[in-house]
């Protein structure tokens, strides 16, 4: 059955900070023959826990979907590349999800297959990803901070963060909620979110755009010292 896993790496100090940048790069060549993963992305982030379009120089995202849990936890344990990410990042937490629904593309692809029905009582992970348009990336920025306003103090939401392949232009949101019933409240009770909604579909803002739910089962790790998915 097909795995995601998501990734976040945090760096404390410039000179680790500007390691990982530079793996935007050359990690490519440790990751695309490895041995059953059929799609990846090595993503920046925004600052803070929303959507920003400024960078977060101290923390990325590498995001893997695989033909099965064996091939992940092989590329974990025994991987040069996940070694030289844990001996230079201060953190390093990893979600295991598998794939409860999905729509649209990423660069082209459809890279998350259906693979368990939805527990409503299990947490639920969400990942949005866009290339808005170059004409409408003003209005769209303008509008970013009203549309989370509620996110901010959503008791319904564990963690959420912006992250990227191209600042700006191509942005993707991760989110861990408790469970069905707090993104639903959120995507059907927030008049912001609605209100983003209407003019994403009205203006036509994104060239590409894909929507994406999980339900995550395990994790390593820690994120701001803690567990995320027990949370």
């Amino acid at each position: 059955m097909q795995i995601t896993t998501l990734s976040l790496i945090k760096y404390n100090s410039l000179r680790n900070k500007f390691w990982g940048l530079k793996m935007m790069q050359f990690a490519h060549k440790e990751l695309v023959n490895t041995k059953g993963l059929t799609f990846y992305r090595l993503l920046g982030s925004g600052r803070g826990k929303g959507f920003n379009p400024f960078p977060d120089w101290s923390v990325y995202c590498l995001l893997q979907v695989w033909e099965s849990e064996d091939a992940a936890h092989a590329f974990f344990k025994s991987s040069d590349l996940i070694k030289k990410y844990t001996d230079r990042s201060d953190e390093l937490f990893s979600l295991y999800m598998k794939n409860i629904s999905a729509g649209g593309t990423w660069v082209g692809k459809t890279p998350f297959k259906k693979g368990v029905n939805l527990d409503p009582e299990l947490p639920i992970a969400v990942i949005t990803r866009a290339t808005i348009k170059w004409n409408w990336l003003l209005r769209f920025w303008k509008y970013v901070p009203t549309s989370q306003e509620a996110l901010i103090g959503n008791e319904g939401l564990v963690y959420t963060k912006g992250i990227g392949e191209v600042p700006i232009v191509q942005m993707a949101t991760f989110s861990l909620w408790k469970n069905f019933e707090a993104v639903k409240q959120f995507a059907y009770n927030s008049k912001q979110h609605q209100e983003a909604i209407r003019r994403t579909r009205k203006n036509e803002w994104y060239r590409e755009e894909l929507f994406a739910r999980f339900q995550p089962y395990k994790s390593t790790g820690t994120w701001e010292g803690k567990d995320l998915l027990t949370l």
